[in-house]
């Protein structure tokens, strides 16, 4: 048997603690030594804080990334093992480090959108939710949300050569201080809100999500509250250091503090619900406090993904269809919704400000039953960025009132469309245009044309052919060395970087080149290497080469993985050649279905092979 025995060094769900008393991971280790066991495994983010000469015999000191070697190890070997797992709870860091009790790194992780292909395998090493999709023209990707990010790099592990990683001096640009005259001049011209009576007792429903701020949220308003002697009290239901985890903070307000008798809302009694995440003001727990045709929300309509993300990549939240069962349960008329996280990303770059927006924009629209003066002296004495909070209320209570004004200072052109099947085409008819030359796109349109054509003689429909335009433009322009080199070293991914982190951000790039070998992990899978700036000059000259794919001369063309992807193109290229002319509406689903099944082949080395063994499996 193995025990595994987790050292954290604080009680983060009392507050942070540290663990008091005569214990370390080296009293922990000499004790089970004392009990007989003589293999103990210690693995560490840093392991080069303990000393040997601190530890019993027969120990062994691992780094994070050999975690599962050792367990691997642990499993087979007889008699009694034990495996001391030292780390600093996540919460407990990003406690310190906004504190400055600890160092906070300065190293940022980045993903290029256009090397990456969705395939979900960081989130499935890191199983974190700092790790969040992206919605590109050529699908869904992934990207890292730096304002939640733990830094324990462990999305670095993903089999992707997409990760690159930002050091030096990070220079990060503050887009609050590019719209202080717009904030100012849109301010002046806000009327005041009607503050909402209270009638023995007002009941305000927050939602949110842990690590955003939501209880903050609560605070403040019950503070505002108390100076203006009204009653007021708070009661927080949230999992405890749960990063992503639900919150729901019942906020009672009353003239006086006699007239608030219990804390807890009742079912179908809130007055107004302030929702800063869609998941959680749509839950069962939240909408039991709603009454149809009582009940107002202001509910952020922004897509903050729960742990399905992490099990199932293409994870949909259907947020048409969260927003209508809220308005369903409130009543028509009741609701408004707006994406505070891209607002509080463009207008204040930092999404942490989304909830104070969406306590703004309630305030306005007559949902808070305290003053404004009671609400900004609340921020004052809260002393946690001030300012900024401030200019986040102020941008809230603006969307509030004039929706409009802010979509004109951000641009329309971020407004959400469906992108259209010729835009489609288009689009990645010029990619592969500079992925390897103009007969490969002239390749593909033929024969996403001819879908077209056949699937427009059956009807109005274009499921087959969107489908087709992307599966077919995922096979073509398959991410060999040349094509991963062009895109880390495109004008347009270095511009990104330099523009999130400053002109002195240095790069480094995590990759695993077949053709260099080196260690594997317990898996099998090889292991990532670090590279530095240096390489962007082989990147250059790498993807000059372009031209040899293919050919006798490409010496990456004769790696399993790079056969296997031809193969594919041939496969699907005959898969289509062959039901077209039989294409039928009794058929066409059966071919839509088969279509599909190569668009979960996706990423790189291993889990790539993994993908196409499951696209067989199911036929």
């Amino acid at each position: 048997i193995t025990y595994k025995i987790l050292f954290k060094d604080a009680f983060s769900m009392t507050g942070g603690h540290p663990v008091y008393g005569p214990l370390s991971v080296q009293i922990i280790a000499h004790a089970m030594r004392s009990e007989g066991v003589d293999r103990i495994a210690i693995i560490s983010y840093e392991p080069e804080l303990f000393s040997s000469g601190d530890l019993p015999t027969g120990k062994t000191i691992s780094h994070i990334r050999e975690l599962d070697s050792v367990q691997l190890e642990l499993r087979v070997r007889p008699g009694v093992t034990v495996h001391v797992y030292a780390q600093t709870c996540a919460t407990e860091k990003r406690r310190r480090r906004k504190r400055g009790k600890l160092e906070d790194p300065n190293k940022f992780v980045v993903i290029n959108y256009l090397v990456c292909e969705g395939c979900g395998d960081c989130s499935v090493e890191s199983n974190c939710l700092s790790v969040v999709p992206k919605e590109t023209k050529f699908g869904r990707k992934r990207q890292i949300d730096q304002n939640s990010c733990n830094k324990d790099y462990s999305c670095l592990n993903g089999f992707c050569p997409s990760f690159v990683t930002v050091e030096g001096k990070i220079e990060r640009p503050q887009a609050a201080a590019a719209y202080q005259d717009e904030l100012k001049a849109l301010g002046n011209a806000l009327p005041d809100a009607d503050v909402p009576v209270i009638d023995s007792c007002y009941d305000l429903l927050v939602t949110g999500v842990g690590g955003t701020g939501v209880v903050t949220i609560g605070a403040l308003i019950t503070m505002a509250a108390h100076l203006e002697g009204k009653g007021a009290s708070e009661l927080d239901f949230m999992g405890f250091a749960q990063k992503f985890g639900p919150v729901l903070s019942y906020l009672r307000i009353g003239e006086q503090p006699a007239d608030i008798n219990q804390v807890r809302i009742e079912p179908a009694s809130a007055d107004a619900l302030i929702g800063c995440d869609l998941v959680v003001s749509s839950s069962p727990k939240a909408s039991i406090t709603y009454q149809r045709g009582h009940t107002r929300a202001v509910v952020n309509s922004a897509e903050m993904h729960t742990g399905d993300v992490i099990r199932q990549r293409d994870a949909n939240l259907r947020v048409d269809a969260r927003l209508a069962a809220i308005e369903s349960a409130i009543g028509s008329g009741n609701l408004s919704s707006m994406n505070a996280n891209r607002l509080a990303e463009r207008l204040m770059g930092d999404t942490i400000y989304a909830n104070i927006i969406m306590t703004g924009c309630a305030w306005q629209k007559g949902m808070i039953p305290v003053s404004l003066e009671a609400l900004q002296r609340a921020i004052e004495l809260n002393g946690v960025k001030t300012d900024a909070n401030k200019q986040a209320f102020m941008w809230g209570r603006i969307a509030a009132h004039d929706p409009a004004a802010i979509e004109k200072l951000l641009g329309a052109n971020e407004t959400a469309r469906i992108e259209s099947l010729e835009d489609m085409i288009e689009a990645r008819r010029e990619f592969l245009v500079g992925y390897q030359n103009a007969t490969l796109a002239e390749r593909y349109v033929t024969l996403v044309e001819k879908v077209r054509a056949a699937e427009a003689s059956l009807g109005d429909g274009e499921s087959l052919s969107r489908a087709v335009t992307q599966a077919w433009f995922r096979l073509l322009s398959y991410k060999d060395e040349y094509e991963v080199a062009r895109l880390q070293t495109s004008p347009e991914f270095l511009a990104s970087v330099h523009q999130d982190f400053g002109d002195r951000a240095k790069l480094r790039f995590h990759l695993a080149p077949p053709l260099l070998g080196g260690k594997k992990d317990a898996r099998g899978r090889p292991l990532k290497r670090e590279f530095g700036a240096w390489i962007l000059p082989v990147f250059r000259l790498l993807a000059r080469l372009k031209g040899l794919r293919g050919t006798a001369f490409d010496i990456f063309g004769y790696t399993a993985e790079r056969r296997m992807e031809r193969e594919l193109i041939t496969e699907f290229e005959s898969l289509i050649s062959d039901a077209l002319p039989t294409l039928d509406a009794a058929n066409c689903d059966e071919l839509l279905t088969r279509v599909r099944a190569y668009l979960d082949v996706r990423g790189f080395g291993p889990v790539k092979e993994q993908s196409v063994q499951e696209m067989r499996a199911t036929g």
